[in-house]
């Protein structure tokens, strides 16, 4: 699938910040404050959160997760490692995926563990590949918001789960307003359809939603 100009500047910039999270004491030391992990991850997921994640995907051995968009690892790996399931590590930027892989070969799941660099949007799996998939804050980072769920949807078994977050612009906001949030949010924040909308349109049925605007 062609990449943008805007996308492939994203991508390039995603594999510099992994770089130097990942080679940086201080930074280390601030994600495992605020997230209580040491990943070098661009993911704002906390490892408190990563509990109820585990619980949602039903994860456990045999399982087969898709972590989309899973930059050096976290939370996938940290999922795999906690709950005995299989992943599989999926981004653009090649550098996060090699440092994941390195990751999963200290932590001891190199065997449980695969990566592949893929659009979120045109995932190169057959059909029911997975039992499960999580992805979080990629959808505000990418163009093609309805080829992700449709993606998702053909690759995870038809009984299979997804649990994703995503930054979004707040609903009701003033023309004014909307205008300050998009230009401060990520880069692809805006999206013309609302993602409940997204969801029910690409086969998807919402079992629970949780604002984390506050913890956020």
């Amino acid at each position: 699938m062609p990449v943008s100009p805007s996308e492939k500047e994203l991508i390039e910039r995603f594999s510099g910040t992994y770089q130097r999270l990942t080679s940086s004491a201080i930074m280390m030391d601030i994600e495992r404050a605020v997230c209580g992990c040491d990943y070098g991850c661009t993911s704002w997921t906390t490892k408190d959160e990563t509990r109820e994640i585990r619980r949602l995907l039903e994860l456990g051995p045999g399982v087969r997760l898709l972590d989309i968009g899973s930059g050096t690892g976290w939370p996938g790996l940290y999922m795999a490692e906690q709950s005995g399931c299989d992943v599989t590590l999926s981004d653009m930027p090649l550098d996060g995926l090699l440092i994941a892989k390195k990751r999963a070969e200290t932590d001891g799941i190199a065997d449980r563990c695969k990566i592949a660099q893929a659009d979120g949007a045109a995932l190169p799996f057959k059909d029911a590949a997975f039992d499960a998939i999580y992805h979080s804050d990629v959808l505000c980072c990418l163009i093609d918001k309805r080829g992700v769920f449709e993606s998702c949807r053909r690759v995870v078994d038809k009984a299979g789960r997804m649990v994703f977050s995503v930054i979004l612009i707040a609903p009701g906001l003033s023309e004014a307003d909307y205008a300050v949030a998009a230009d401060g949010g990520p880069t692809f924040i805006e999206t013309e359809t609302p993602y409940p909308d997204l969801l029910a349109e690409t086969g998807w049925i919402i079992t629970d939603h949780v604002d984390q605007t506050a913890e956020y």
